[in-house]
């Protein structure tokens, strides 16, 4: 439900919005990384957010609680990506993209993160907010359920069964992978 908190005179919405960016920045930075994987599409999550809120406004939510606002709207942003990913058309002339970037074999690290992306993309953006914040952030069970206005018994639950449900996409074949 949205705020009803009188709106903010402009140039205090501008001091307002720096201040939101110095003090955020980073950590909407890391958890867009942690989900994505990749630089360039953390840079664009960051980017998507701080642009939509200076388009309009700060909403009450964001001045109540901002790191709660911002880290909802990186994973939301971030799993869009995520999901656009696997909607893209693989190409299908394998020889011209050899002679365009060079095959790196060997590198099961990097497949295994690709997988677990994927895997991440499949969970409700709840799950994955829970997931960043404990593994990303280092966030206790009792301040991801105070952030996401929950119970620390409903967020040890989930993230039980979300971490058995990436192990169980991470023992899969990578073909059989949803």
């Amino acid at each position: 439900m949205p705020s009803a908190a009188a709106p903010l005179p402009e140039q205090a919405v501008d001091e307002a919005f720096e201040r939101l960016f110095r003090e955020h920045h980073a950590f909407v930075y890391r958890t867009a990384y942690s989900v994505t994987g990749t630089r360039h599409d953390a840079e664009d999550v960051l980017q998507t957010i701080f642009l939509r809120l200076l388009r309009r406004g700060l909403p009450g939510d964001v001045r109540e609680n901002p790191k709660a606002y911002l880290h909802r709207a990186a994973i939301n942003v971030s799993l869009n990506i995520v999901r656009a990913r696997k909607r893209q058309h693989p190409i299908d002339d394998v020889e011209a993209l050899r002679a365009v970037a060079p095959v790196v074999e060997g590198n099961q690290a990097d497949e295994t993160r690709a997988r677990l992306i994927r895997a991440m993309g499949e969970l409700r953006p709840r799950v994955v907010e829970m997931l960043v914040l404990r593994y990303e952030h280092d966030c206790s069970d009792a301040e991801i359920a105070r952030m996401l206005g929950t119970s620390r018994g409903v967020v040890a639950v989930t993230l039980f069964r979300a971490r058995a449900r990436l192990k169980k996409a991470l023992r899969a074949p990578a073909g059989e992978q949803s």
